[in-house]
C-alpha cells in the first residue's frame, strides 16, 4: 500500500507522543533514569524478581516483547532512520520483525545431566544478575530488543548505555520492553538506561560492583574498553566481510545475492558484504550482471577519488555518509543517477581505501584474483583478522572447505546473501550481537548465563 503524506504525519505524531514518555522518567517513562547508579540499582531490584520467576513466567514477558516489537516495527524503523540519518525504513521494519520472531527465548536455557553408578550431576544455566550493555547507532532498537530477550530469558536484567546518536530510539525500545514486562505480570525496570548516555556513564557502568558481565556491540574501541574493564566482556566488534566468487559459482545468482546483501539497510549490518574477491575468469561476467540486472553504478577513477575524499576523513569514516543509499552518496560527489541505482561498484586493488576500509555504505569494490588460491589469500587479508564474517559463492566443496579453514570467521555464508546468517532467508536464530573477538560467536540467551554444576553423590540414579 502506498504511503501517503498524511500517514507519515500520523506516524510522526504517534512516535512523538510516545517518545515524550520514554524521554521523561519523572512523567512515567519506564526504565529511564537521570543517573547510571540509580539505573543499576533499579535493575538490581527487578533482577531479584526475574530470577525468582519460573521459565513459563519469563517466557510470557518475552512473548509480549515479541508482540509489541511487531506492533511497533514501523515506528521504531522510522525513528531509527530519522534520528541517526542512517539506513532504510523498509529494511529496518524487516529487521525488527526478524528480531521478534527468531531471537531465542527460554528454550535456549537447557540442562545437561550425567547419571551413573556414583549418582547424578547436573549442569544448569544461571543468571549473572544485572548485565551492562553498550549498543550501537547502526542497529539501535534491534540490538536493545534482541539483547533484552536473551538476557531476560536467562534470568538477568540489563542496563544499557546506548550510542548517543540513537538515544531516543533506544529509550523508546526500553520503555516498550518494560511495558511488555508489566503487562505480562513481570516487574518494571527489566531494561534500564540513562537519560543522557555519555562516556562517563559508560565508565560508571563498566566499573560498578553490581555489573558482572558487559556485552558490547560496536566498534573496536568500545570492545577494547570493555575488555579492559576488569569485568567479563562479550565483544561484538568490527568486521570487513569479503565475498569470494570462484569459477564454479552460479554467477548470475552470485551477483544478485551479493548486491542484495550489500545494500540491505544501506550496508549497516556488520555481516554485510563489504568487498568482493572474484577469480579472473568470471570477474567480467559478475560485473556484467551487477550492472545490467542488479542496479549497480560503475564508478570511474575520478569518481572513486571523489568518493574517497568524501566518505573518508583523517579520523576515519565520515559519519554523514555511513548508512546512506547509493544515490545519495553519488549526489554528494555531483553525480545524478536514477532511483533504481542501489549500489556503487568499481574494480581496484585490495589496498584501495574504499576496499580495505569497512565503510558501512553500499560501495562495493571488486578485487580480481588470478586463481582460487590467490582469491583466498586476498580475502583473508581484507578480513583483517577480525574473524567476524565472510561469504563465498562456489559449487566446489573442496574450495568452500579450504576457504572456511583459511578465513576462520564466526560466520561463513555459502551461496546466499549475507543476511541469511542471522536467519533471514536462512536457517538458524537471529542475533545483533556477534561476538567474534571474544569467541562466543552469535550470542543468544544461553550466552548470558553462568554454568553451575550440581552433584548428588551415590543418589538419585535409579537405573
Amino acid at each position: 500500500m502506498p504511503v501517503s503524506e498524511q500517514m507519515v504525519q500520523d506516524i510522526v505524531k504517534e512516535v512523538m507522543a510516545k517518545l515524550q514518555i520514554a524521554s521523561a522518567p519523572a512523567a512515567g517513562g519506564r526504565g529511564v533514569f537521570a543517573d547510571m547508579n540509580e539505573a543499576i540499582a533499579q535493575a538490581k531490584k527487578a533482577q531479584k524478581i526475574v530470577h525468582a520467576m519460573s521459565m513459563d513466567q519469563r517466557e510470557k514477558i518475552i512473548s509480549n516483547i515479541r508482540k509489541k516489537t511487531i506492533e511497533n516495527a514501523e515506528i521504531l524503523a522510522r525513528m531509527g532512520v530519522e534520528e541517526t540519518g542512517m539506513g532504510n525504513v523498509g529494511h529496518k521494519i524487516l529487521k525488527h520483525r526478524l528480531v521478534a520472531e527468531k531471537t531465542p527465548g527460554t528454550e535456549d536455557i537447557t540442562t545437561t545431566a550425567w547419571s551413573g553408578d556414583r549418582g547424578l550431576t547436573l549442569i544448569e544455566m544461571g543468571p549473572f544478575g544485572v548485565i551492562g550493555a553498550i549498543t550501537p547507532c547502526t542497529n539501535p532498537s534491534e540490538t536493545v530488543i534482541c539483547n533484552s530477550i536473551g538476557m531476560i530469558a536467562g534470568g538477568n536484567t540489563v542496563v544499557f548505555n546506548p550510542h548517543p546518536a540513537a538515544v531516543k530510539t533506544s529509550m523508546y525500545a526500553i520503555n516498550m520492553i518494560n511495558e511488555a514486562s508489566i503487562e505480562a505480570g513481570g516487574p518494571d525496570n527489566v531494561a534500564c538506561t540513562v537519560l543522557k548516555p555519555t562516556l562517563e556513564s559508560s565508565n560508571i557502568m563498566m566499573k560498578h560492583k553490581d555489573i558482572q558481565l558487559i556485552a558490547a556491540t560496536g566498534g573496536p574501541g568500545v570492545v577494547t574498553a570493555v575488555l579492559s574493564s576488569g569485568r567479563r566482556g562479550i565483544g561484538a566488534g568490527a568486521g570487513n566481510p569479503p565475498a569470494l566468487v570462484d569459477e564454479t559459482a552460479d554467477i548470475r545468482k552470485a551477483a544478485q545475492d551479493i548486491v542484495n546483501g550489500c545494500t540491505f539497510d544501506n550496508n549497516l549490518p556488520c555481516i554485510a558484504e563489504k568487498e568482493v574477491v572474484a577469480v579472473d575468469s568470471i570477474a567480467d561476467e559478475l560485473m556484467h550482471y551487477m550492472l545490467t540486472e542488479q542496479g549497480c553504478y560503475l564508478a570511474s577513477k575520478e569518481e572513486q577519488d571523489k568518493l574517497v575524499a568524501t566518505v573518508l576523513t583523517p579520523k576515519g569514516l565520515n559519519r554523514k555518509c555511513v548508512g546512506r543509499d547509493a544515490k545519495t552518496l553519488l549526489g554528494m560527489i555531483g553525480v545524478t543517477v536514477p532511483d533504481n541505482i542501489r549500489c556503487i561498484i568499481f574494480e581496484g586493488p585490495m589496498e584501495h581505501p574504499l576496499i580495505a576500509e569497512e565503510l558501512m555504505m553500499p560501495i562495493l569494490g571488486i578485487v580480481r584474483a588470478k586463481d582460487f588460491d590467490d582469491a583466498v589469500e586476498k580475502a583473508v587479508w581484507l578480513e583483517h583478522g577480525n574473524r567476524h564474517s565472510a561469504h563465498i559463492h562456489s559449487k566446489n566443496i573442496d574450495n568452500i572447505t579450504k576457504y572456511a579453514k583459511a578465513i576462520d570467521t564466526a560466520i561463513l555464508v555459502k551461496n546466499a546473501p549475507s543476511y541469511a546468517a542471522i536467519g533471514f532467508g536462512g536457517e538458524g536464530f537471529c542475533t545483533f550481537t556477534i561476538a567474534s573477538r571474544t569467541g562466543e560467536g552469535l550470542t543468544s540467551a544461553s550466552t548470558f548465563t553462568k554454568r553451575r554444576r550440581c552433584v548428588m553423590s551415590d543418589s538419585l540414579c535409579i537405573r
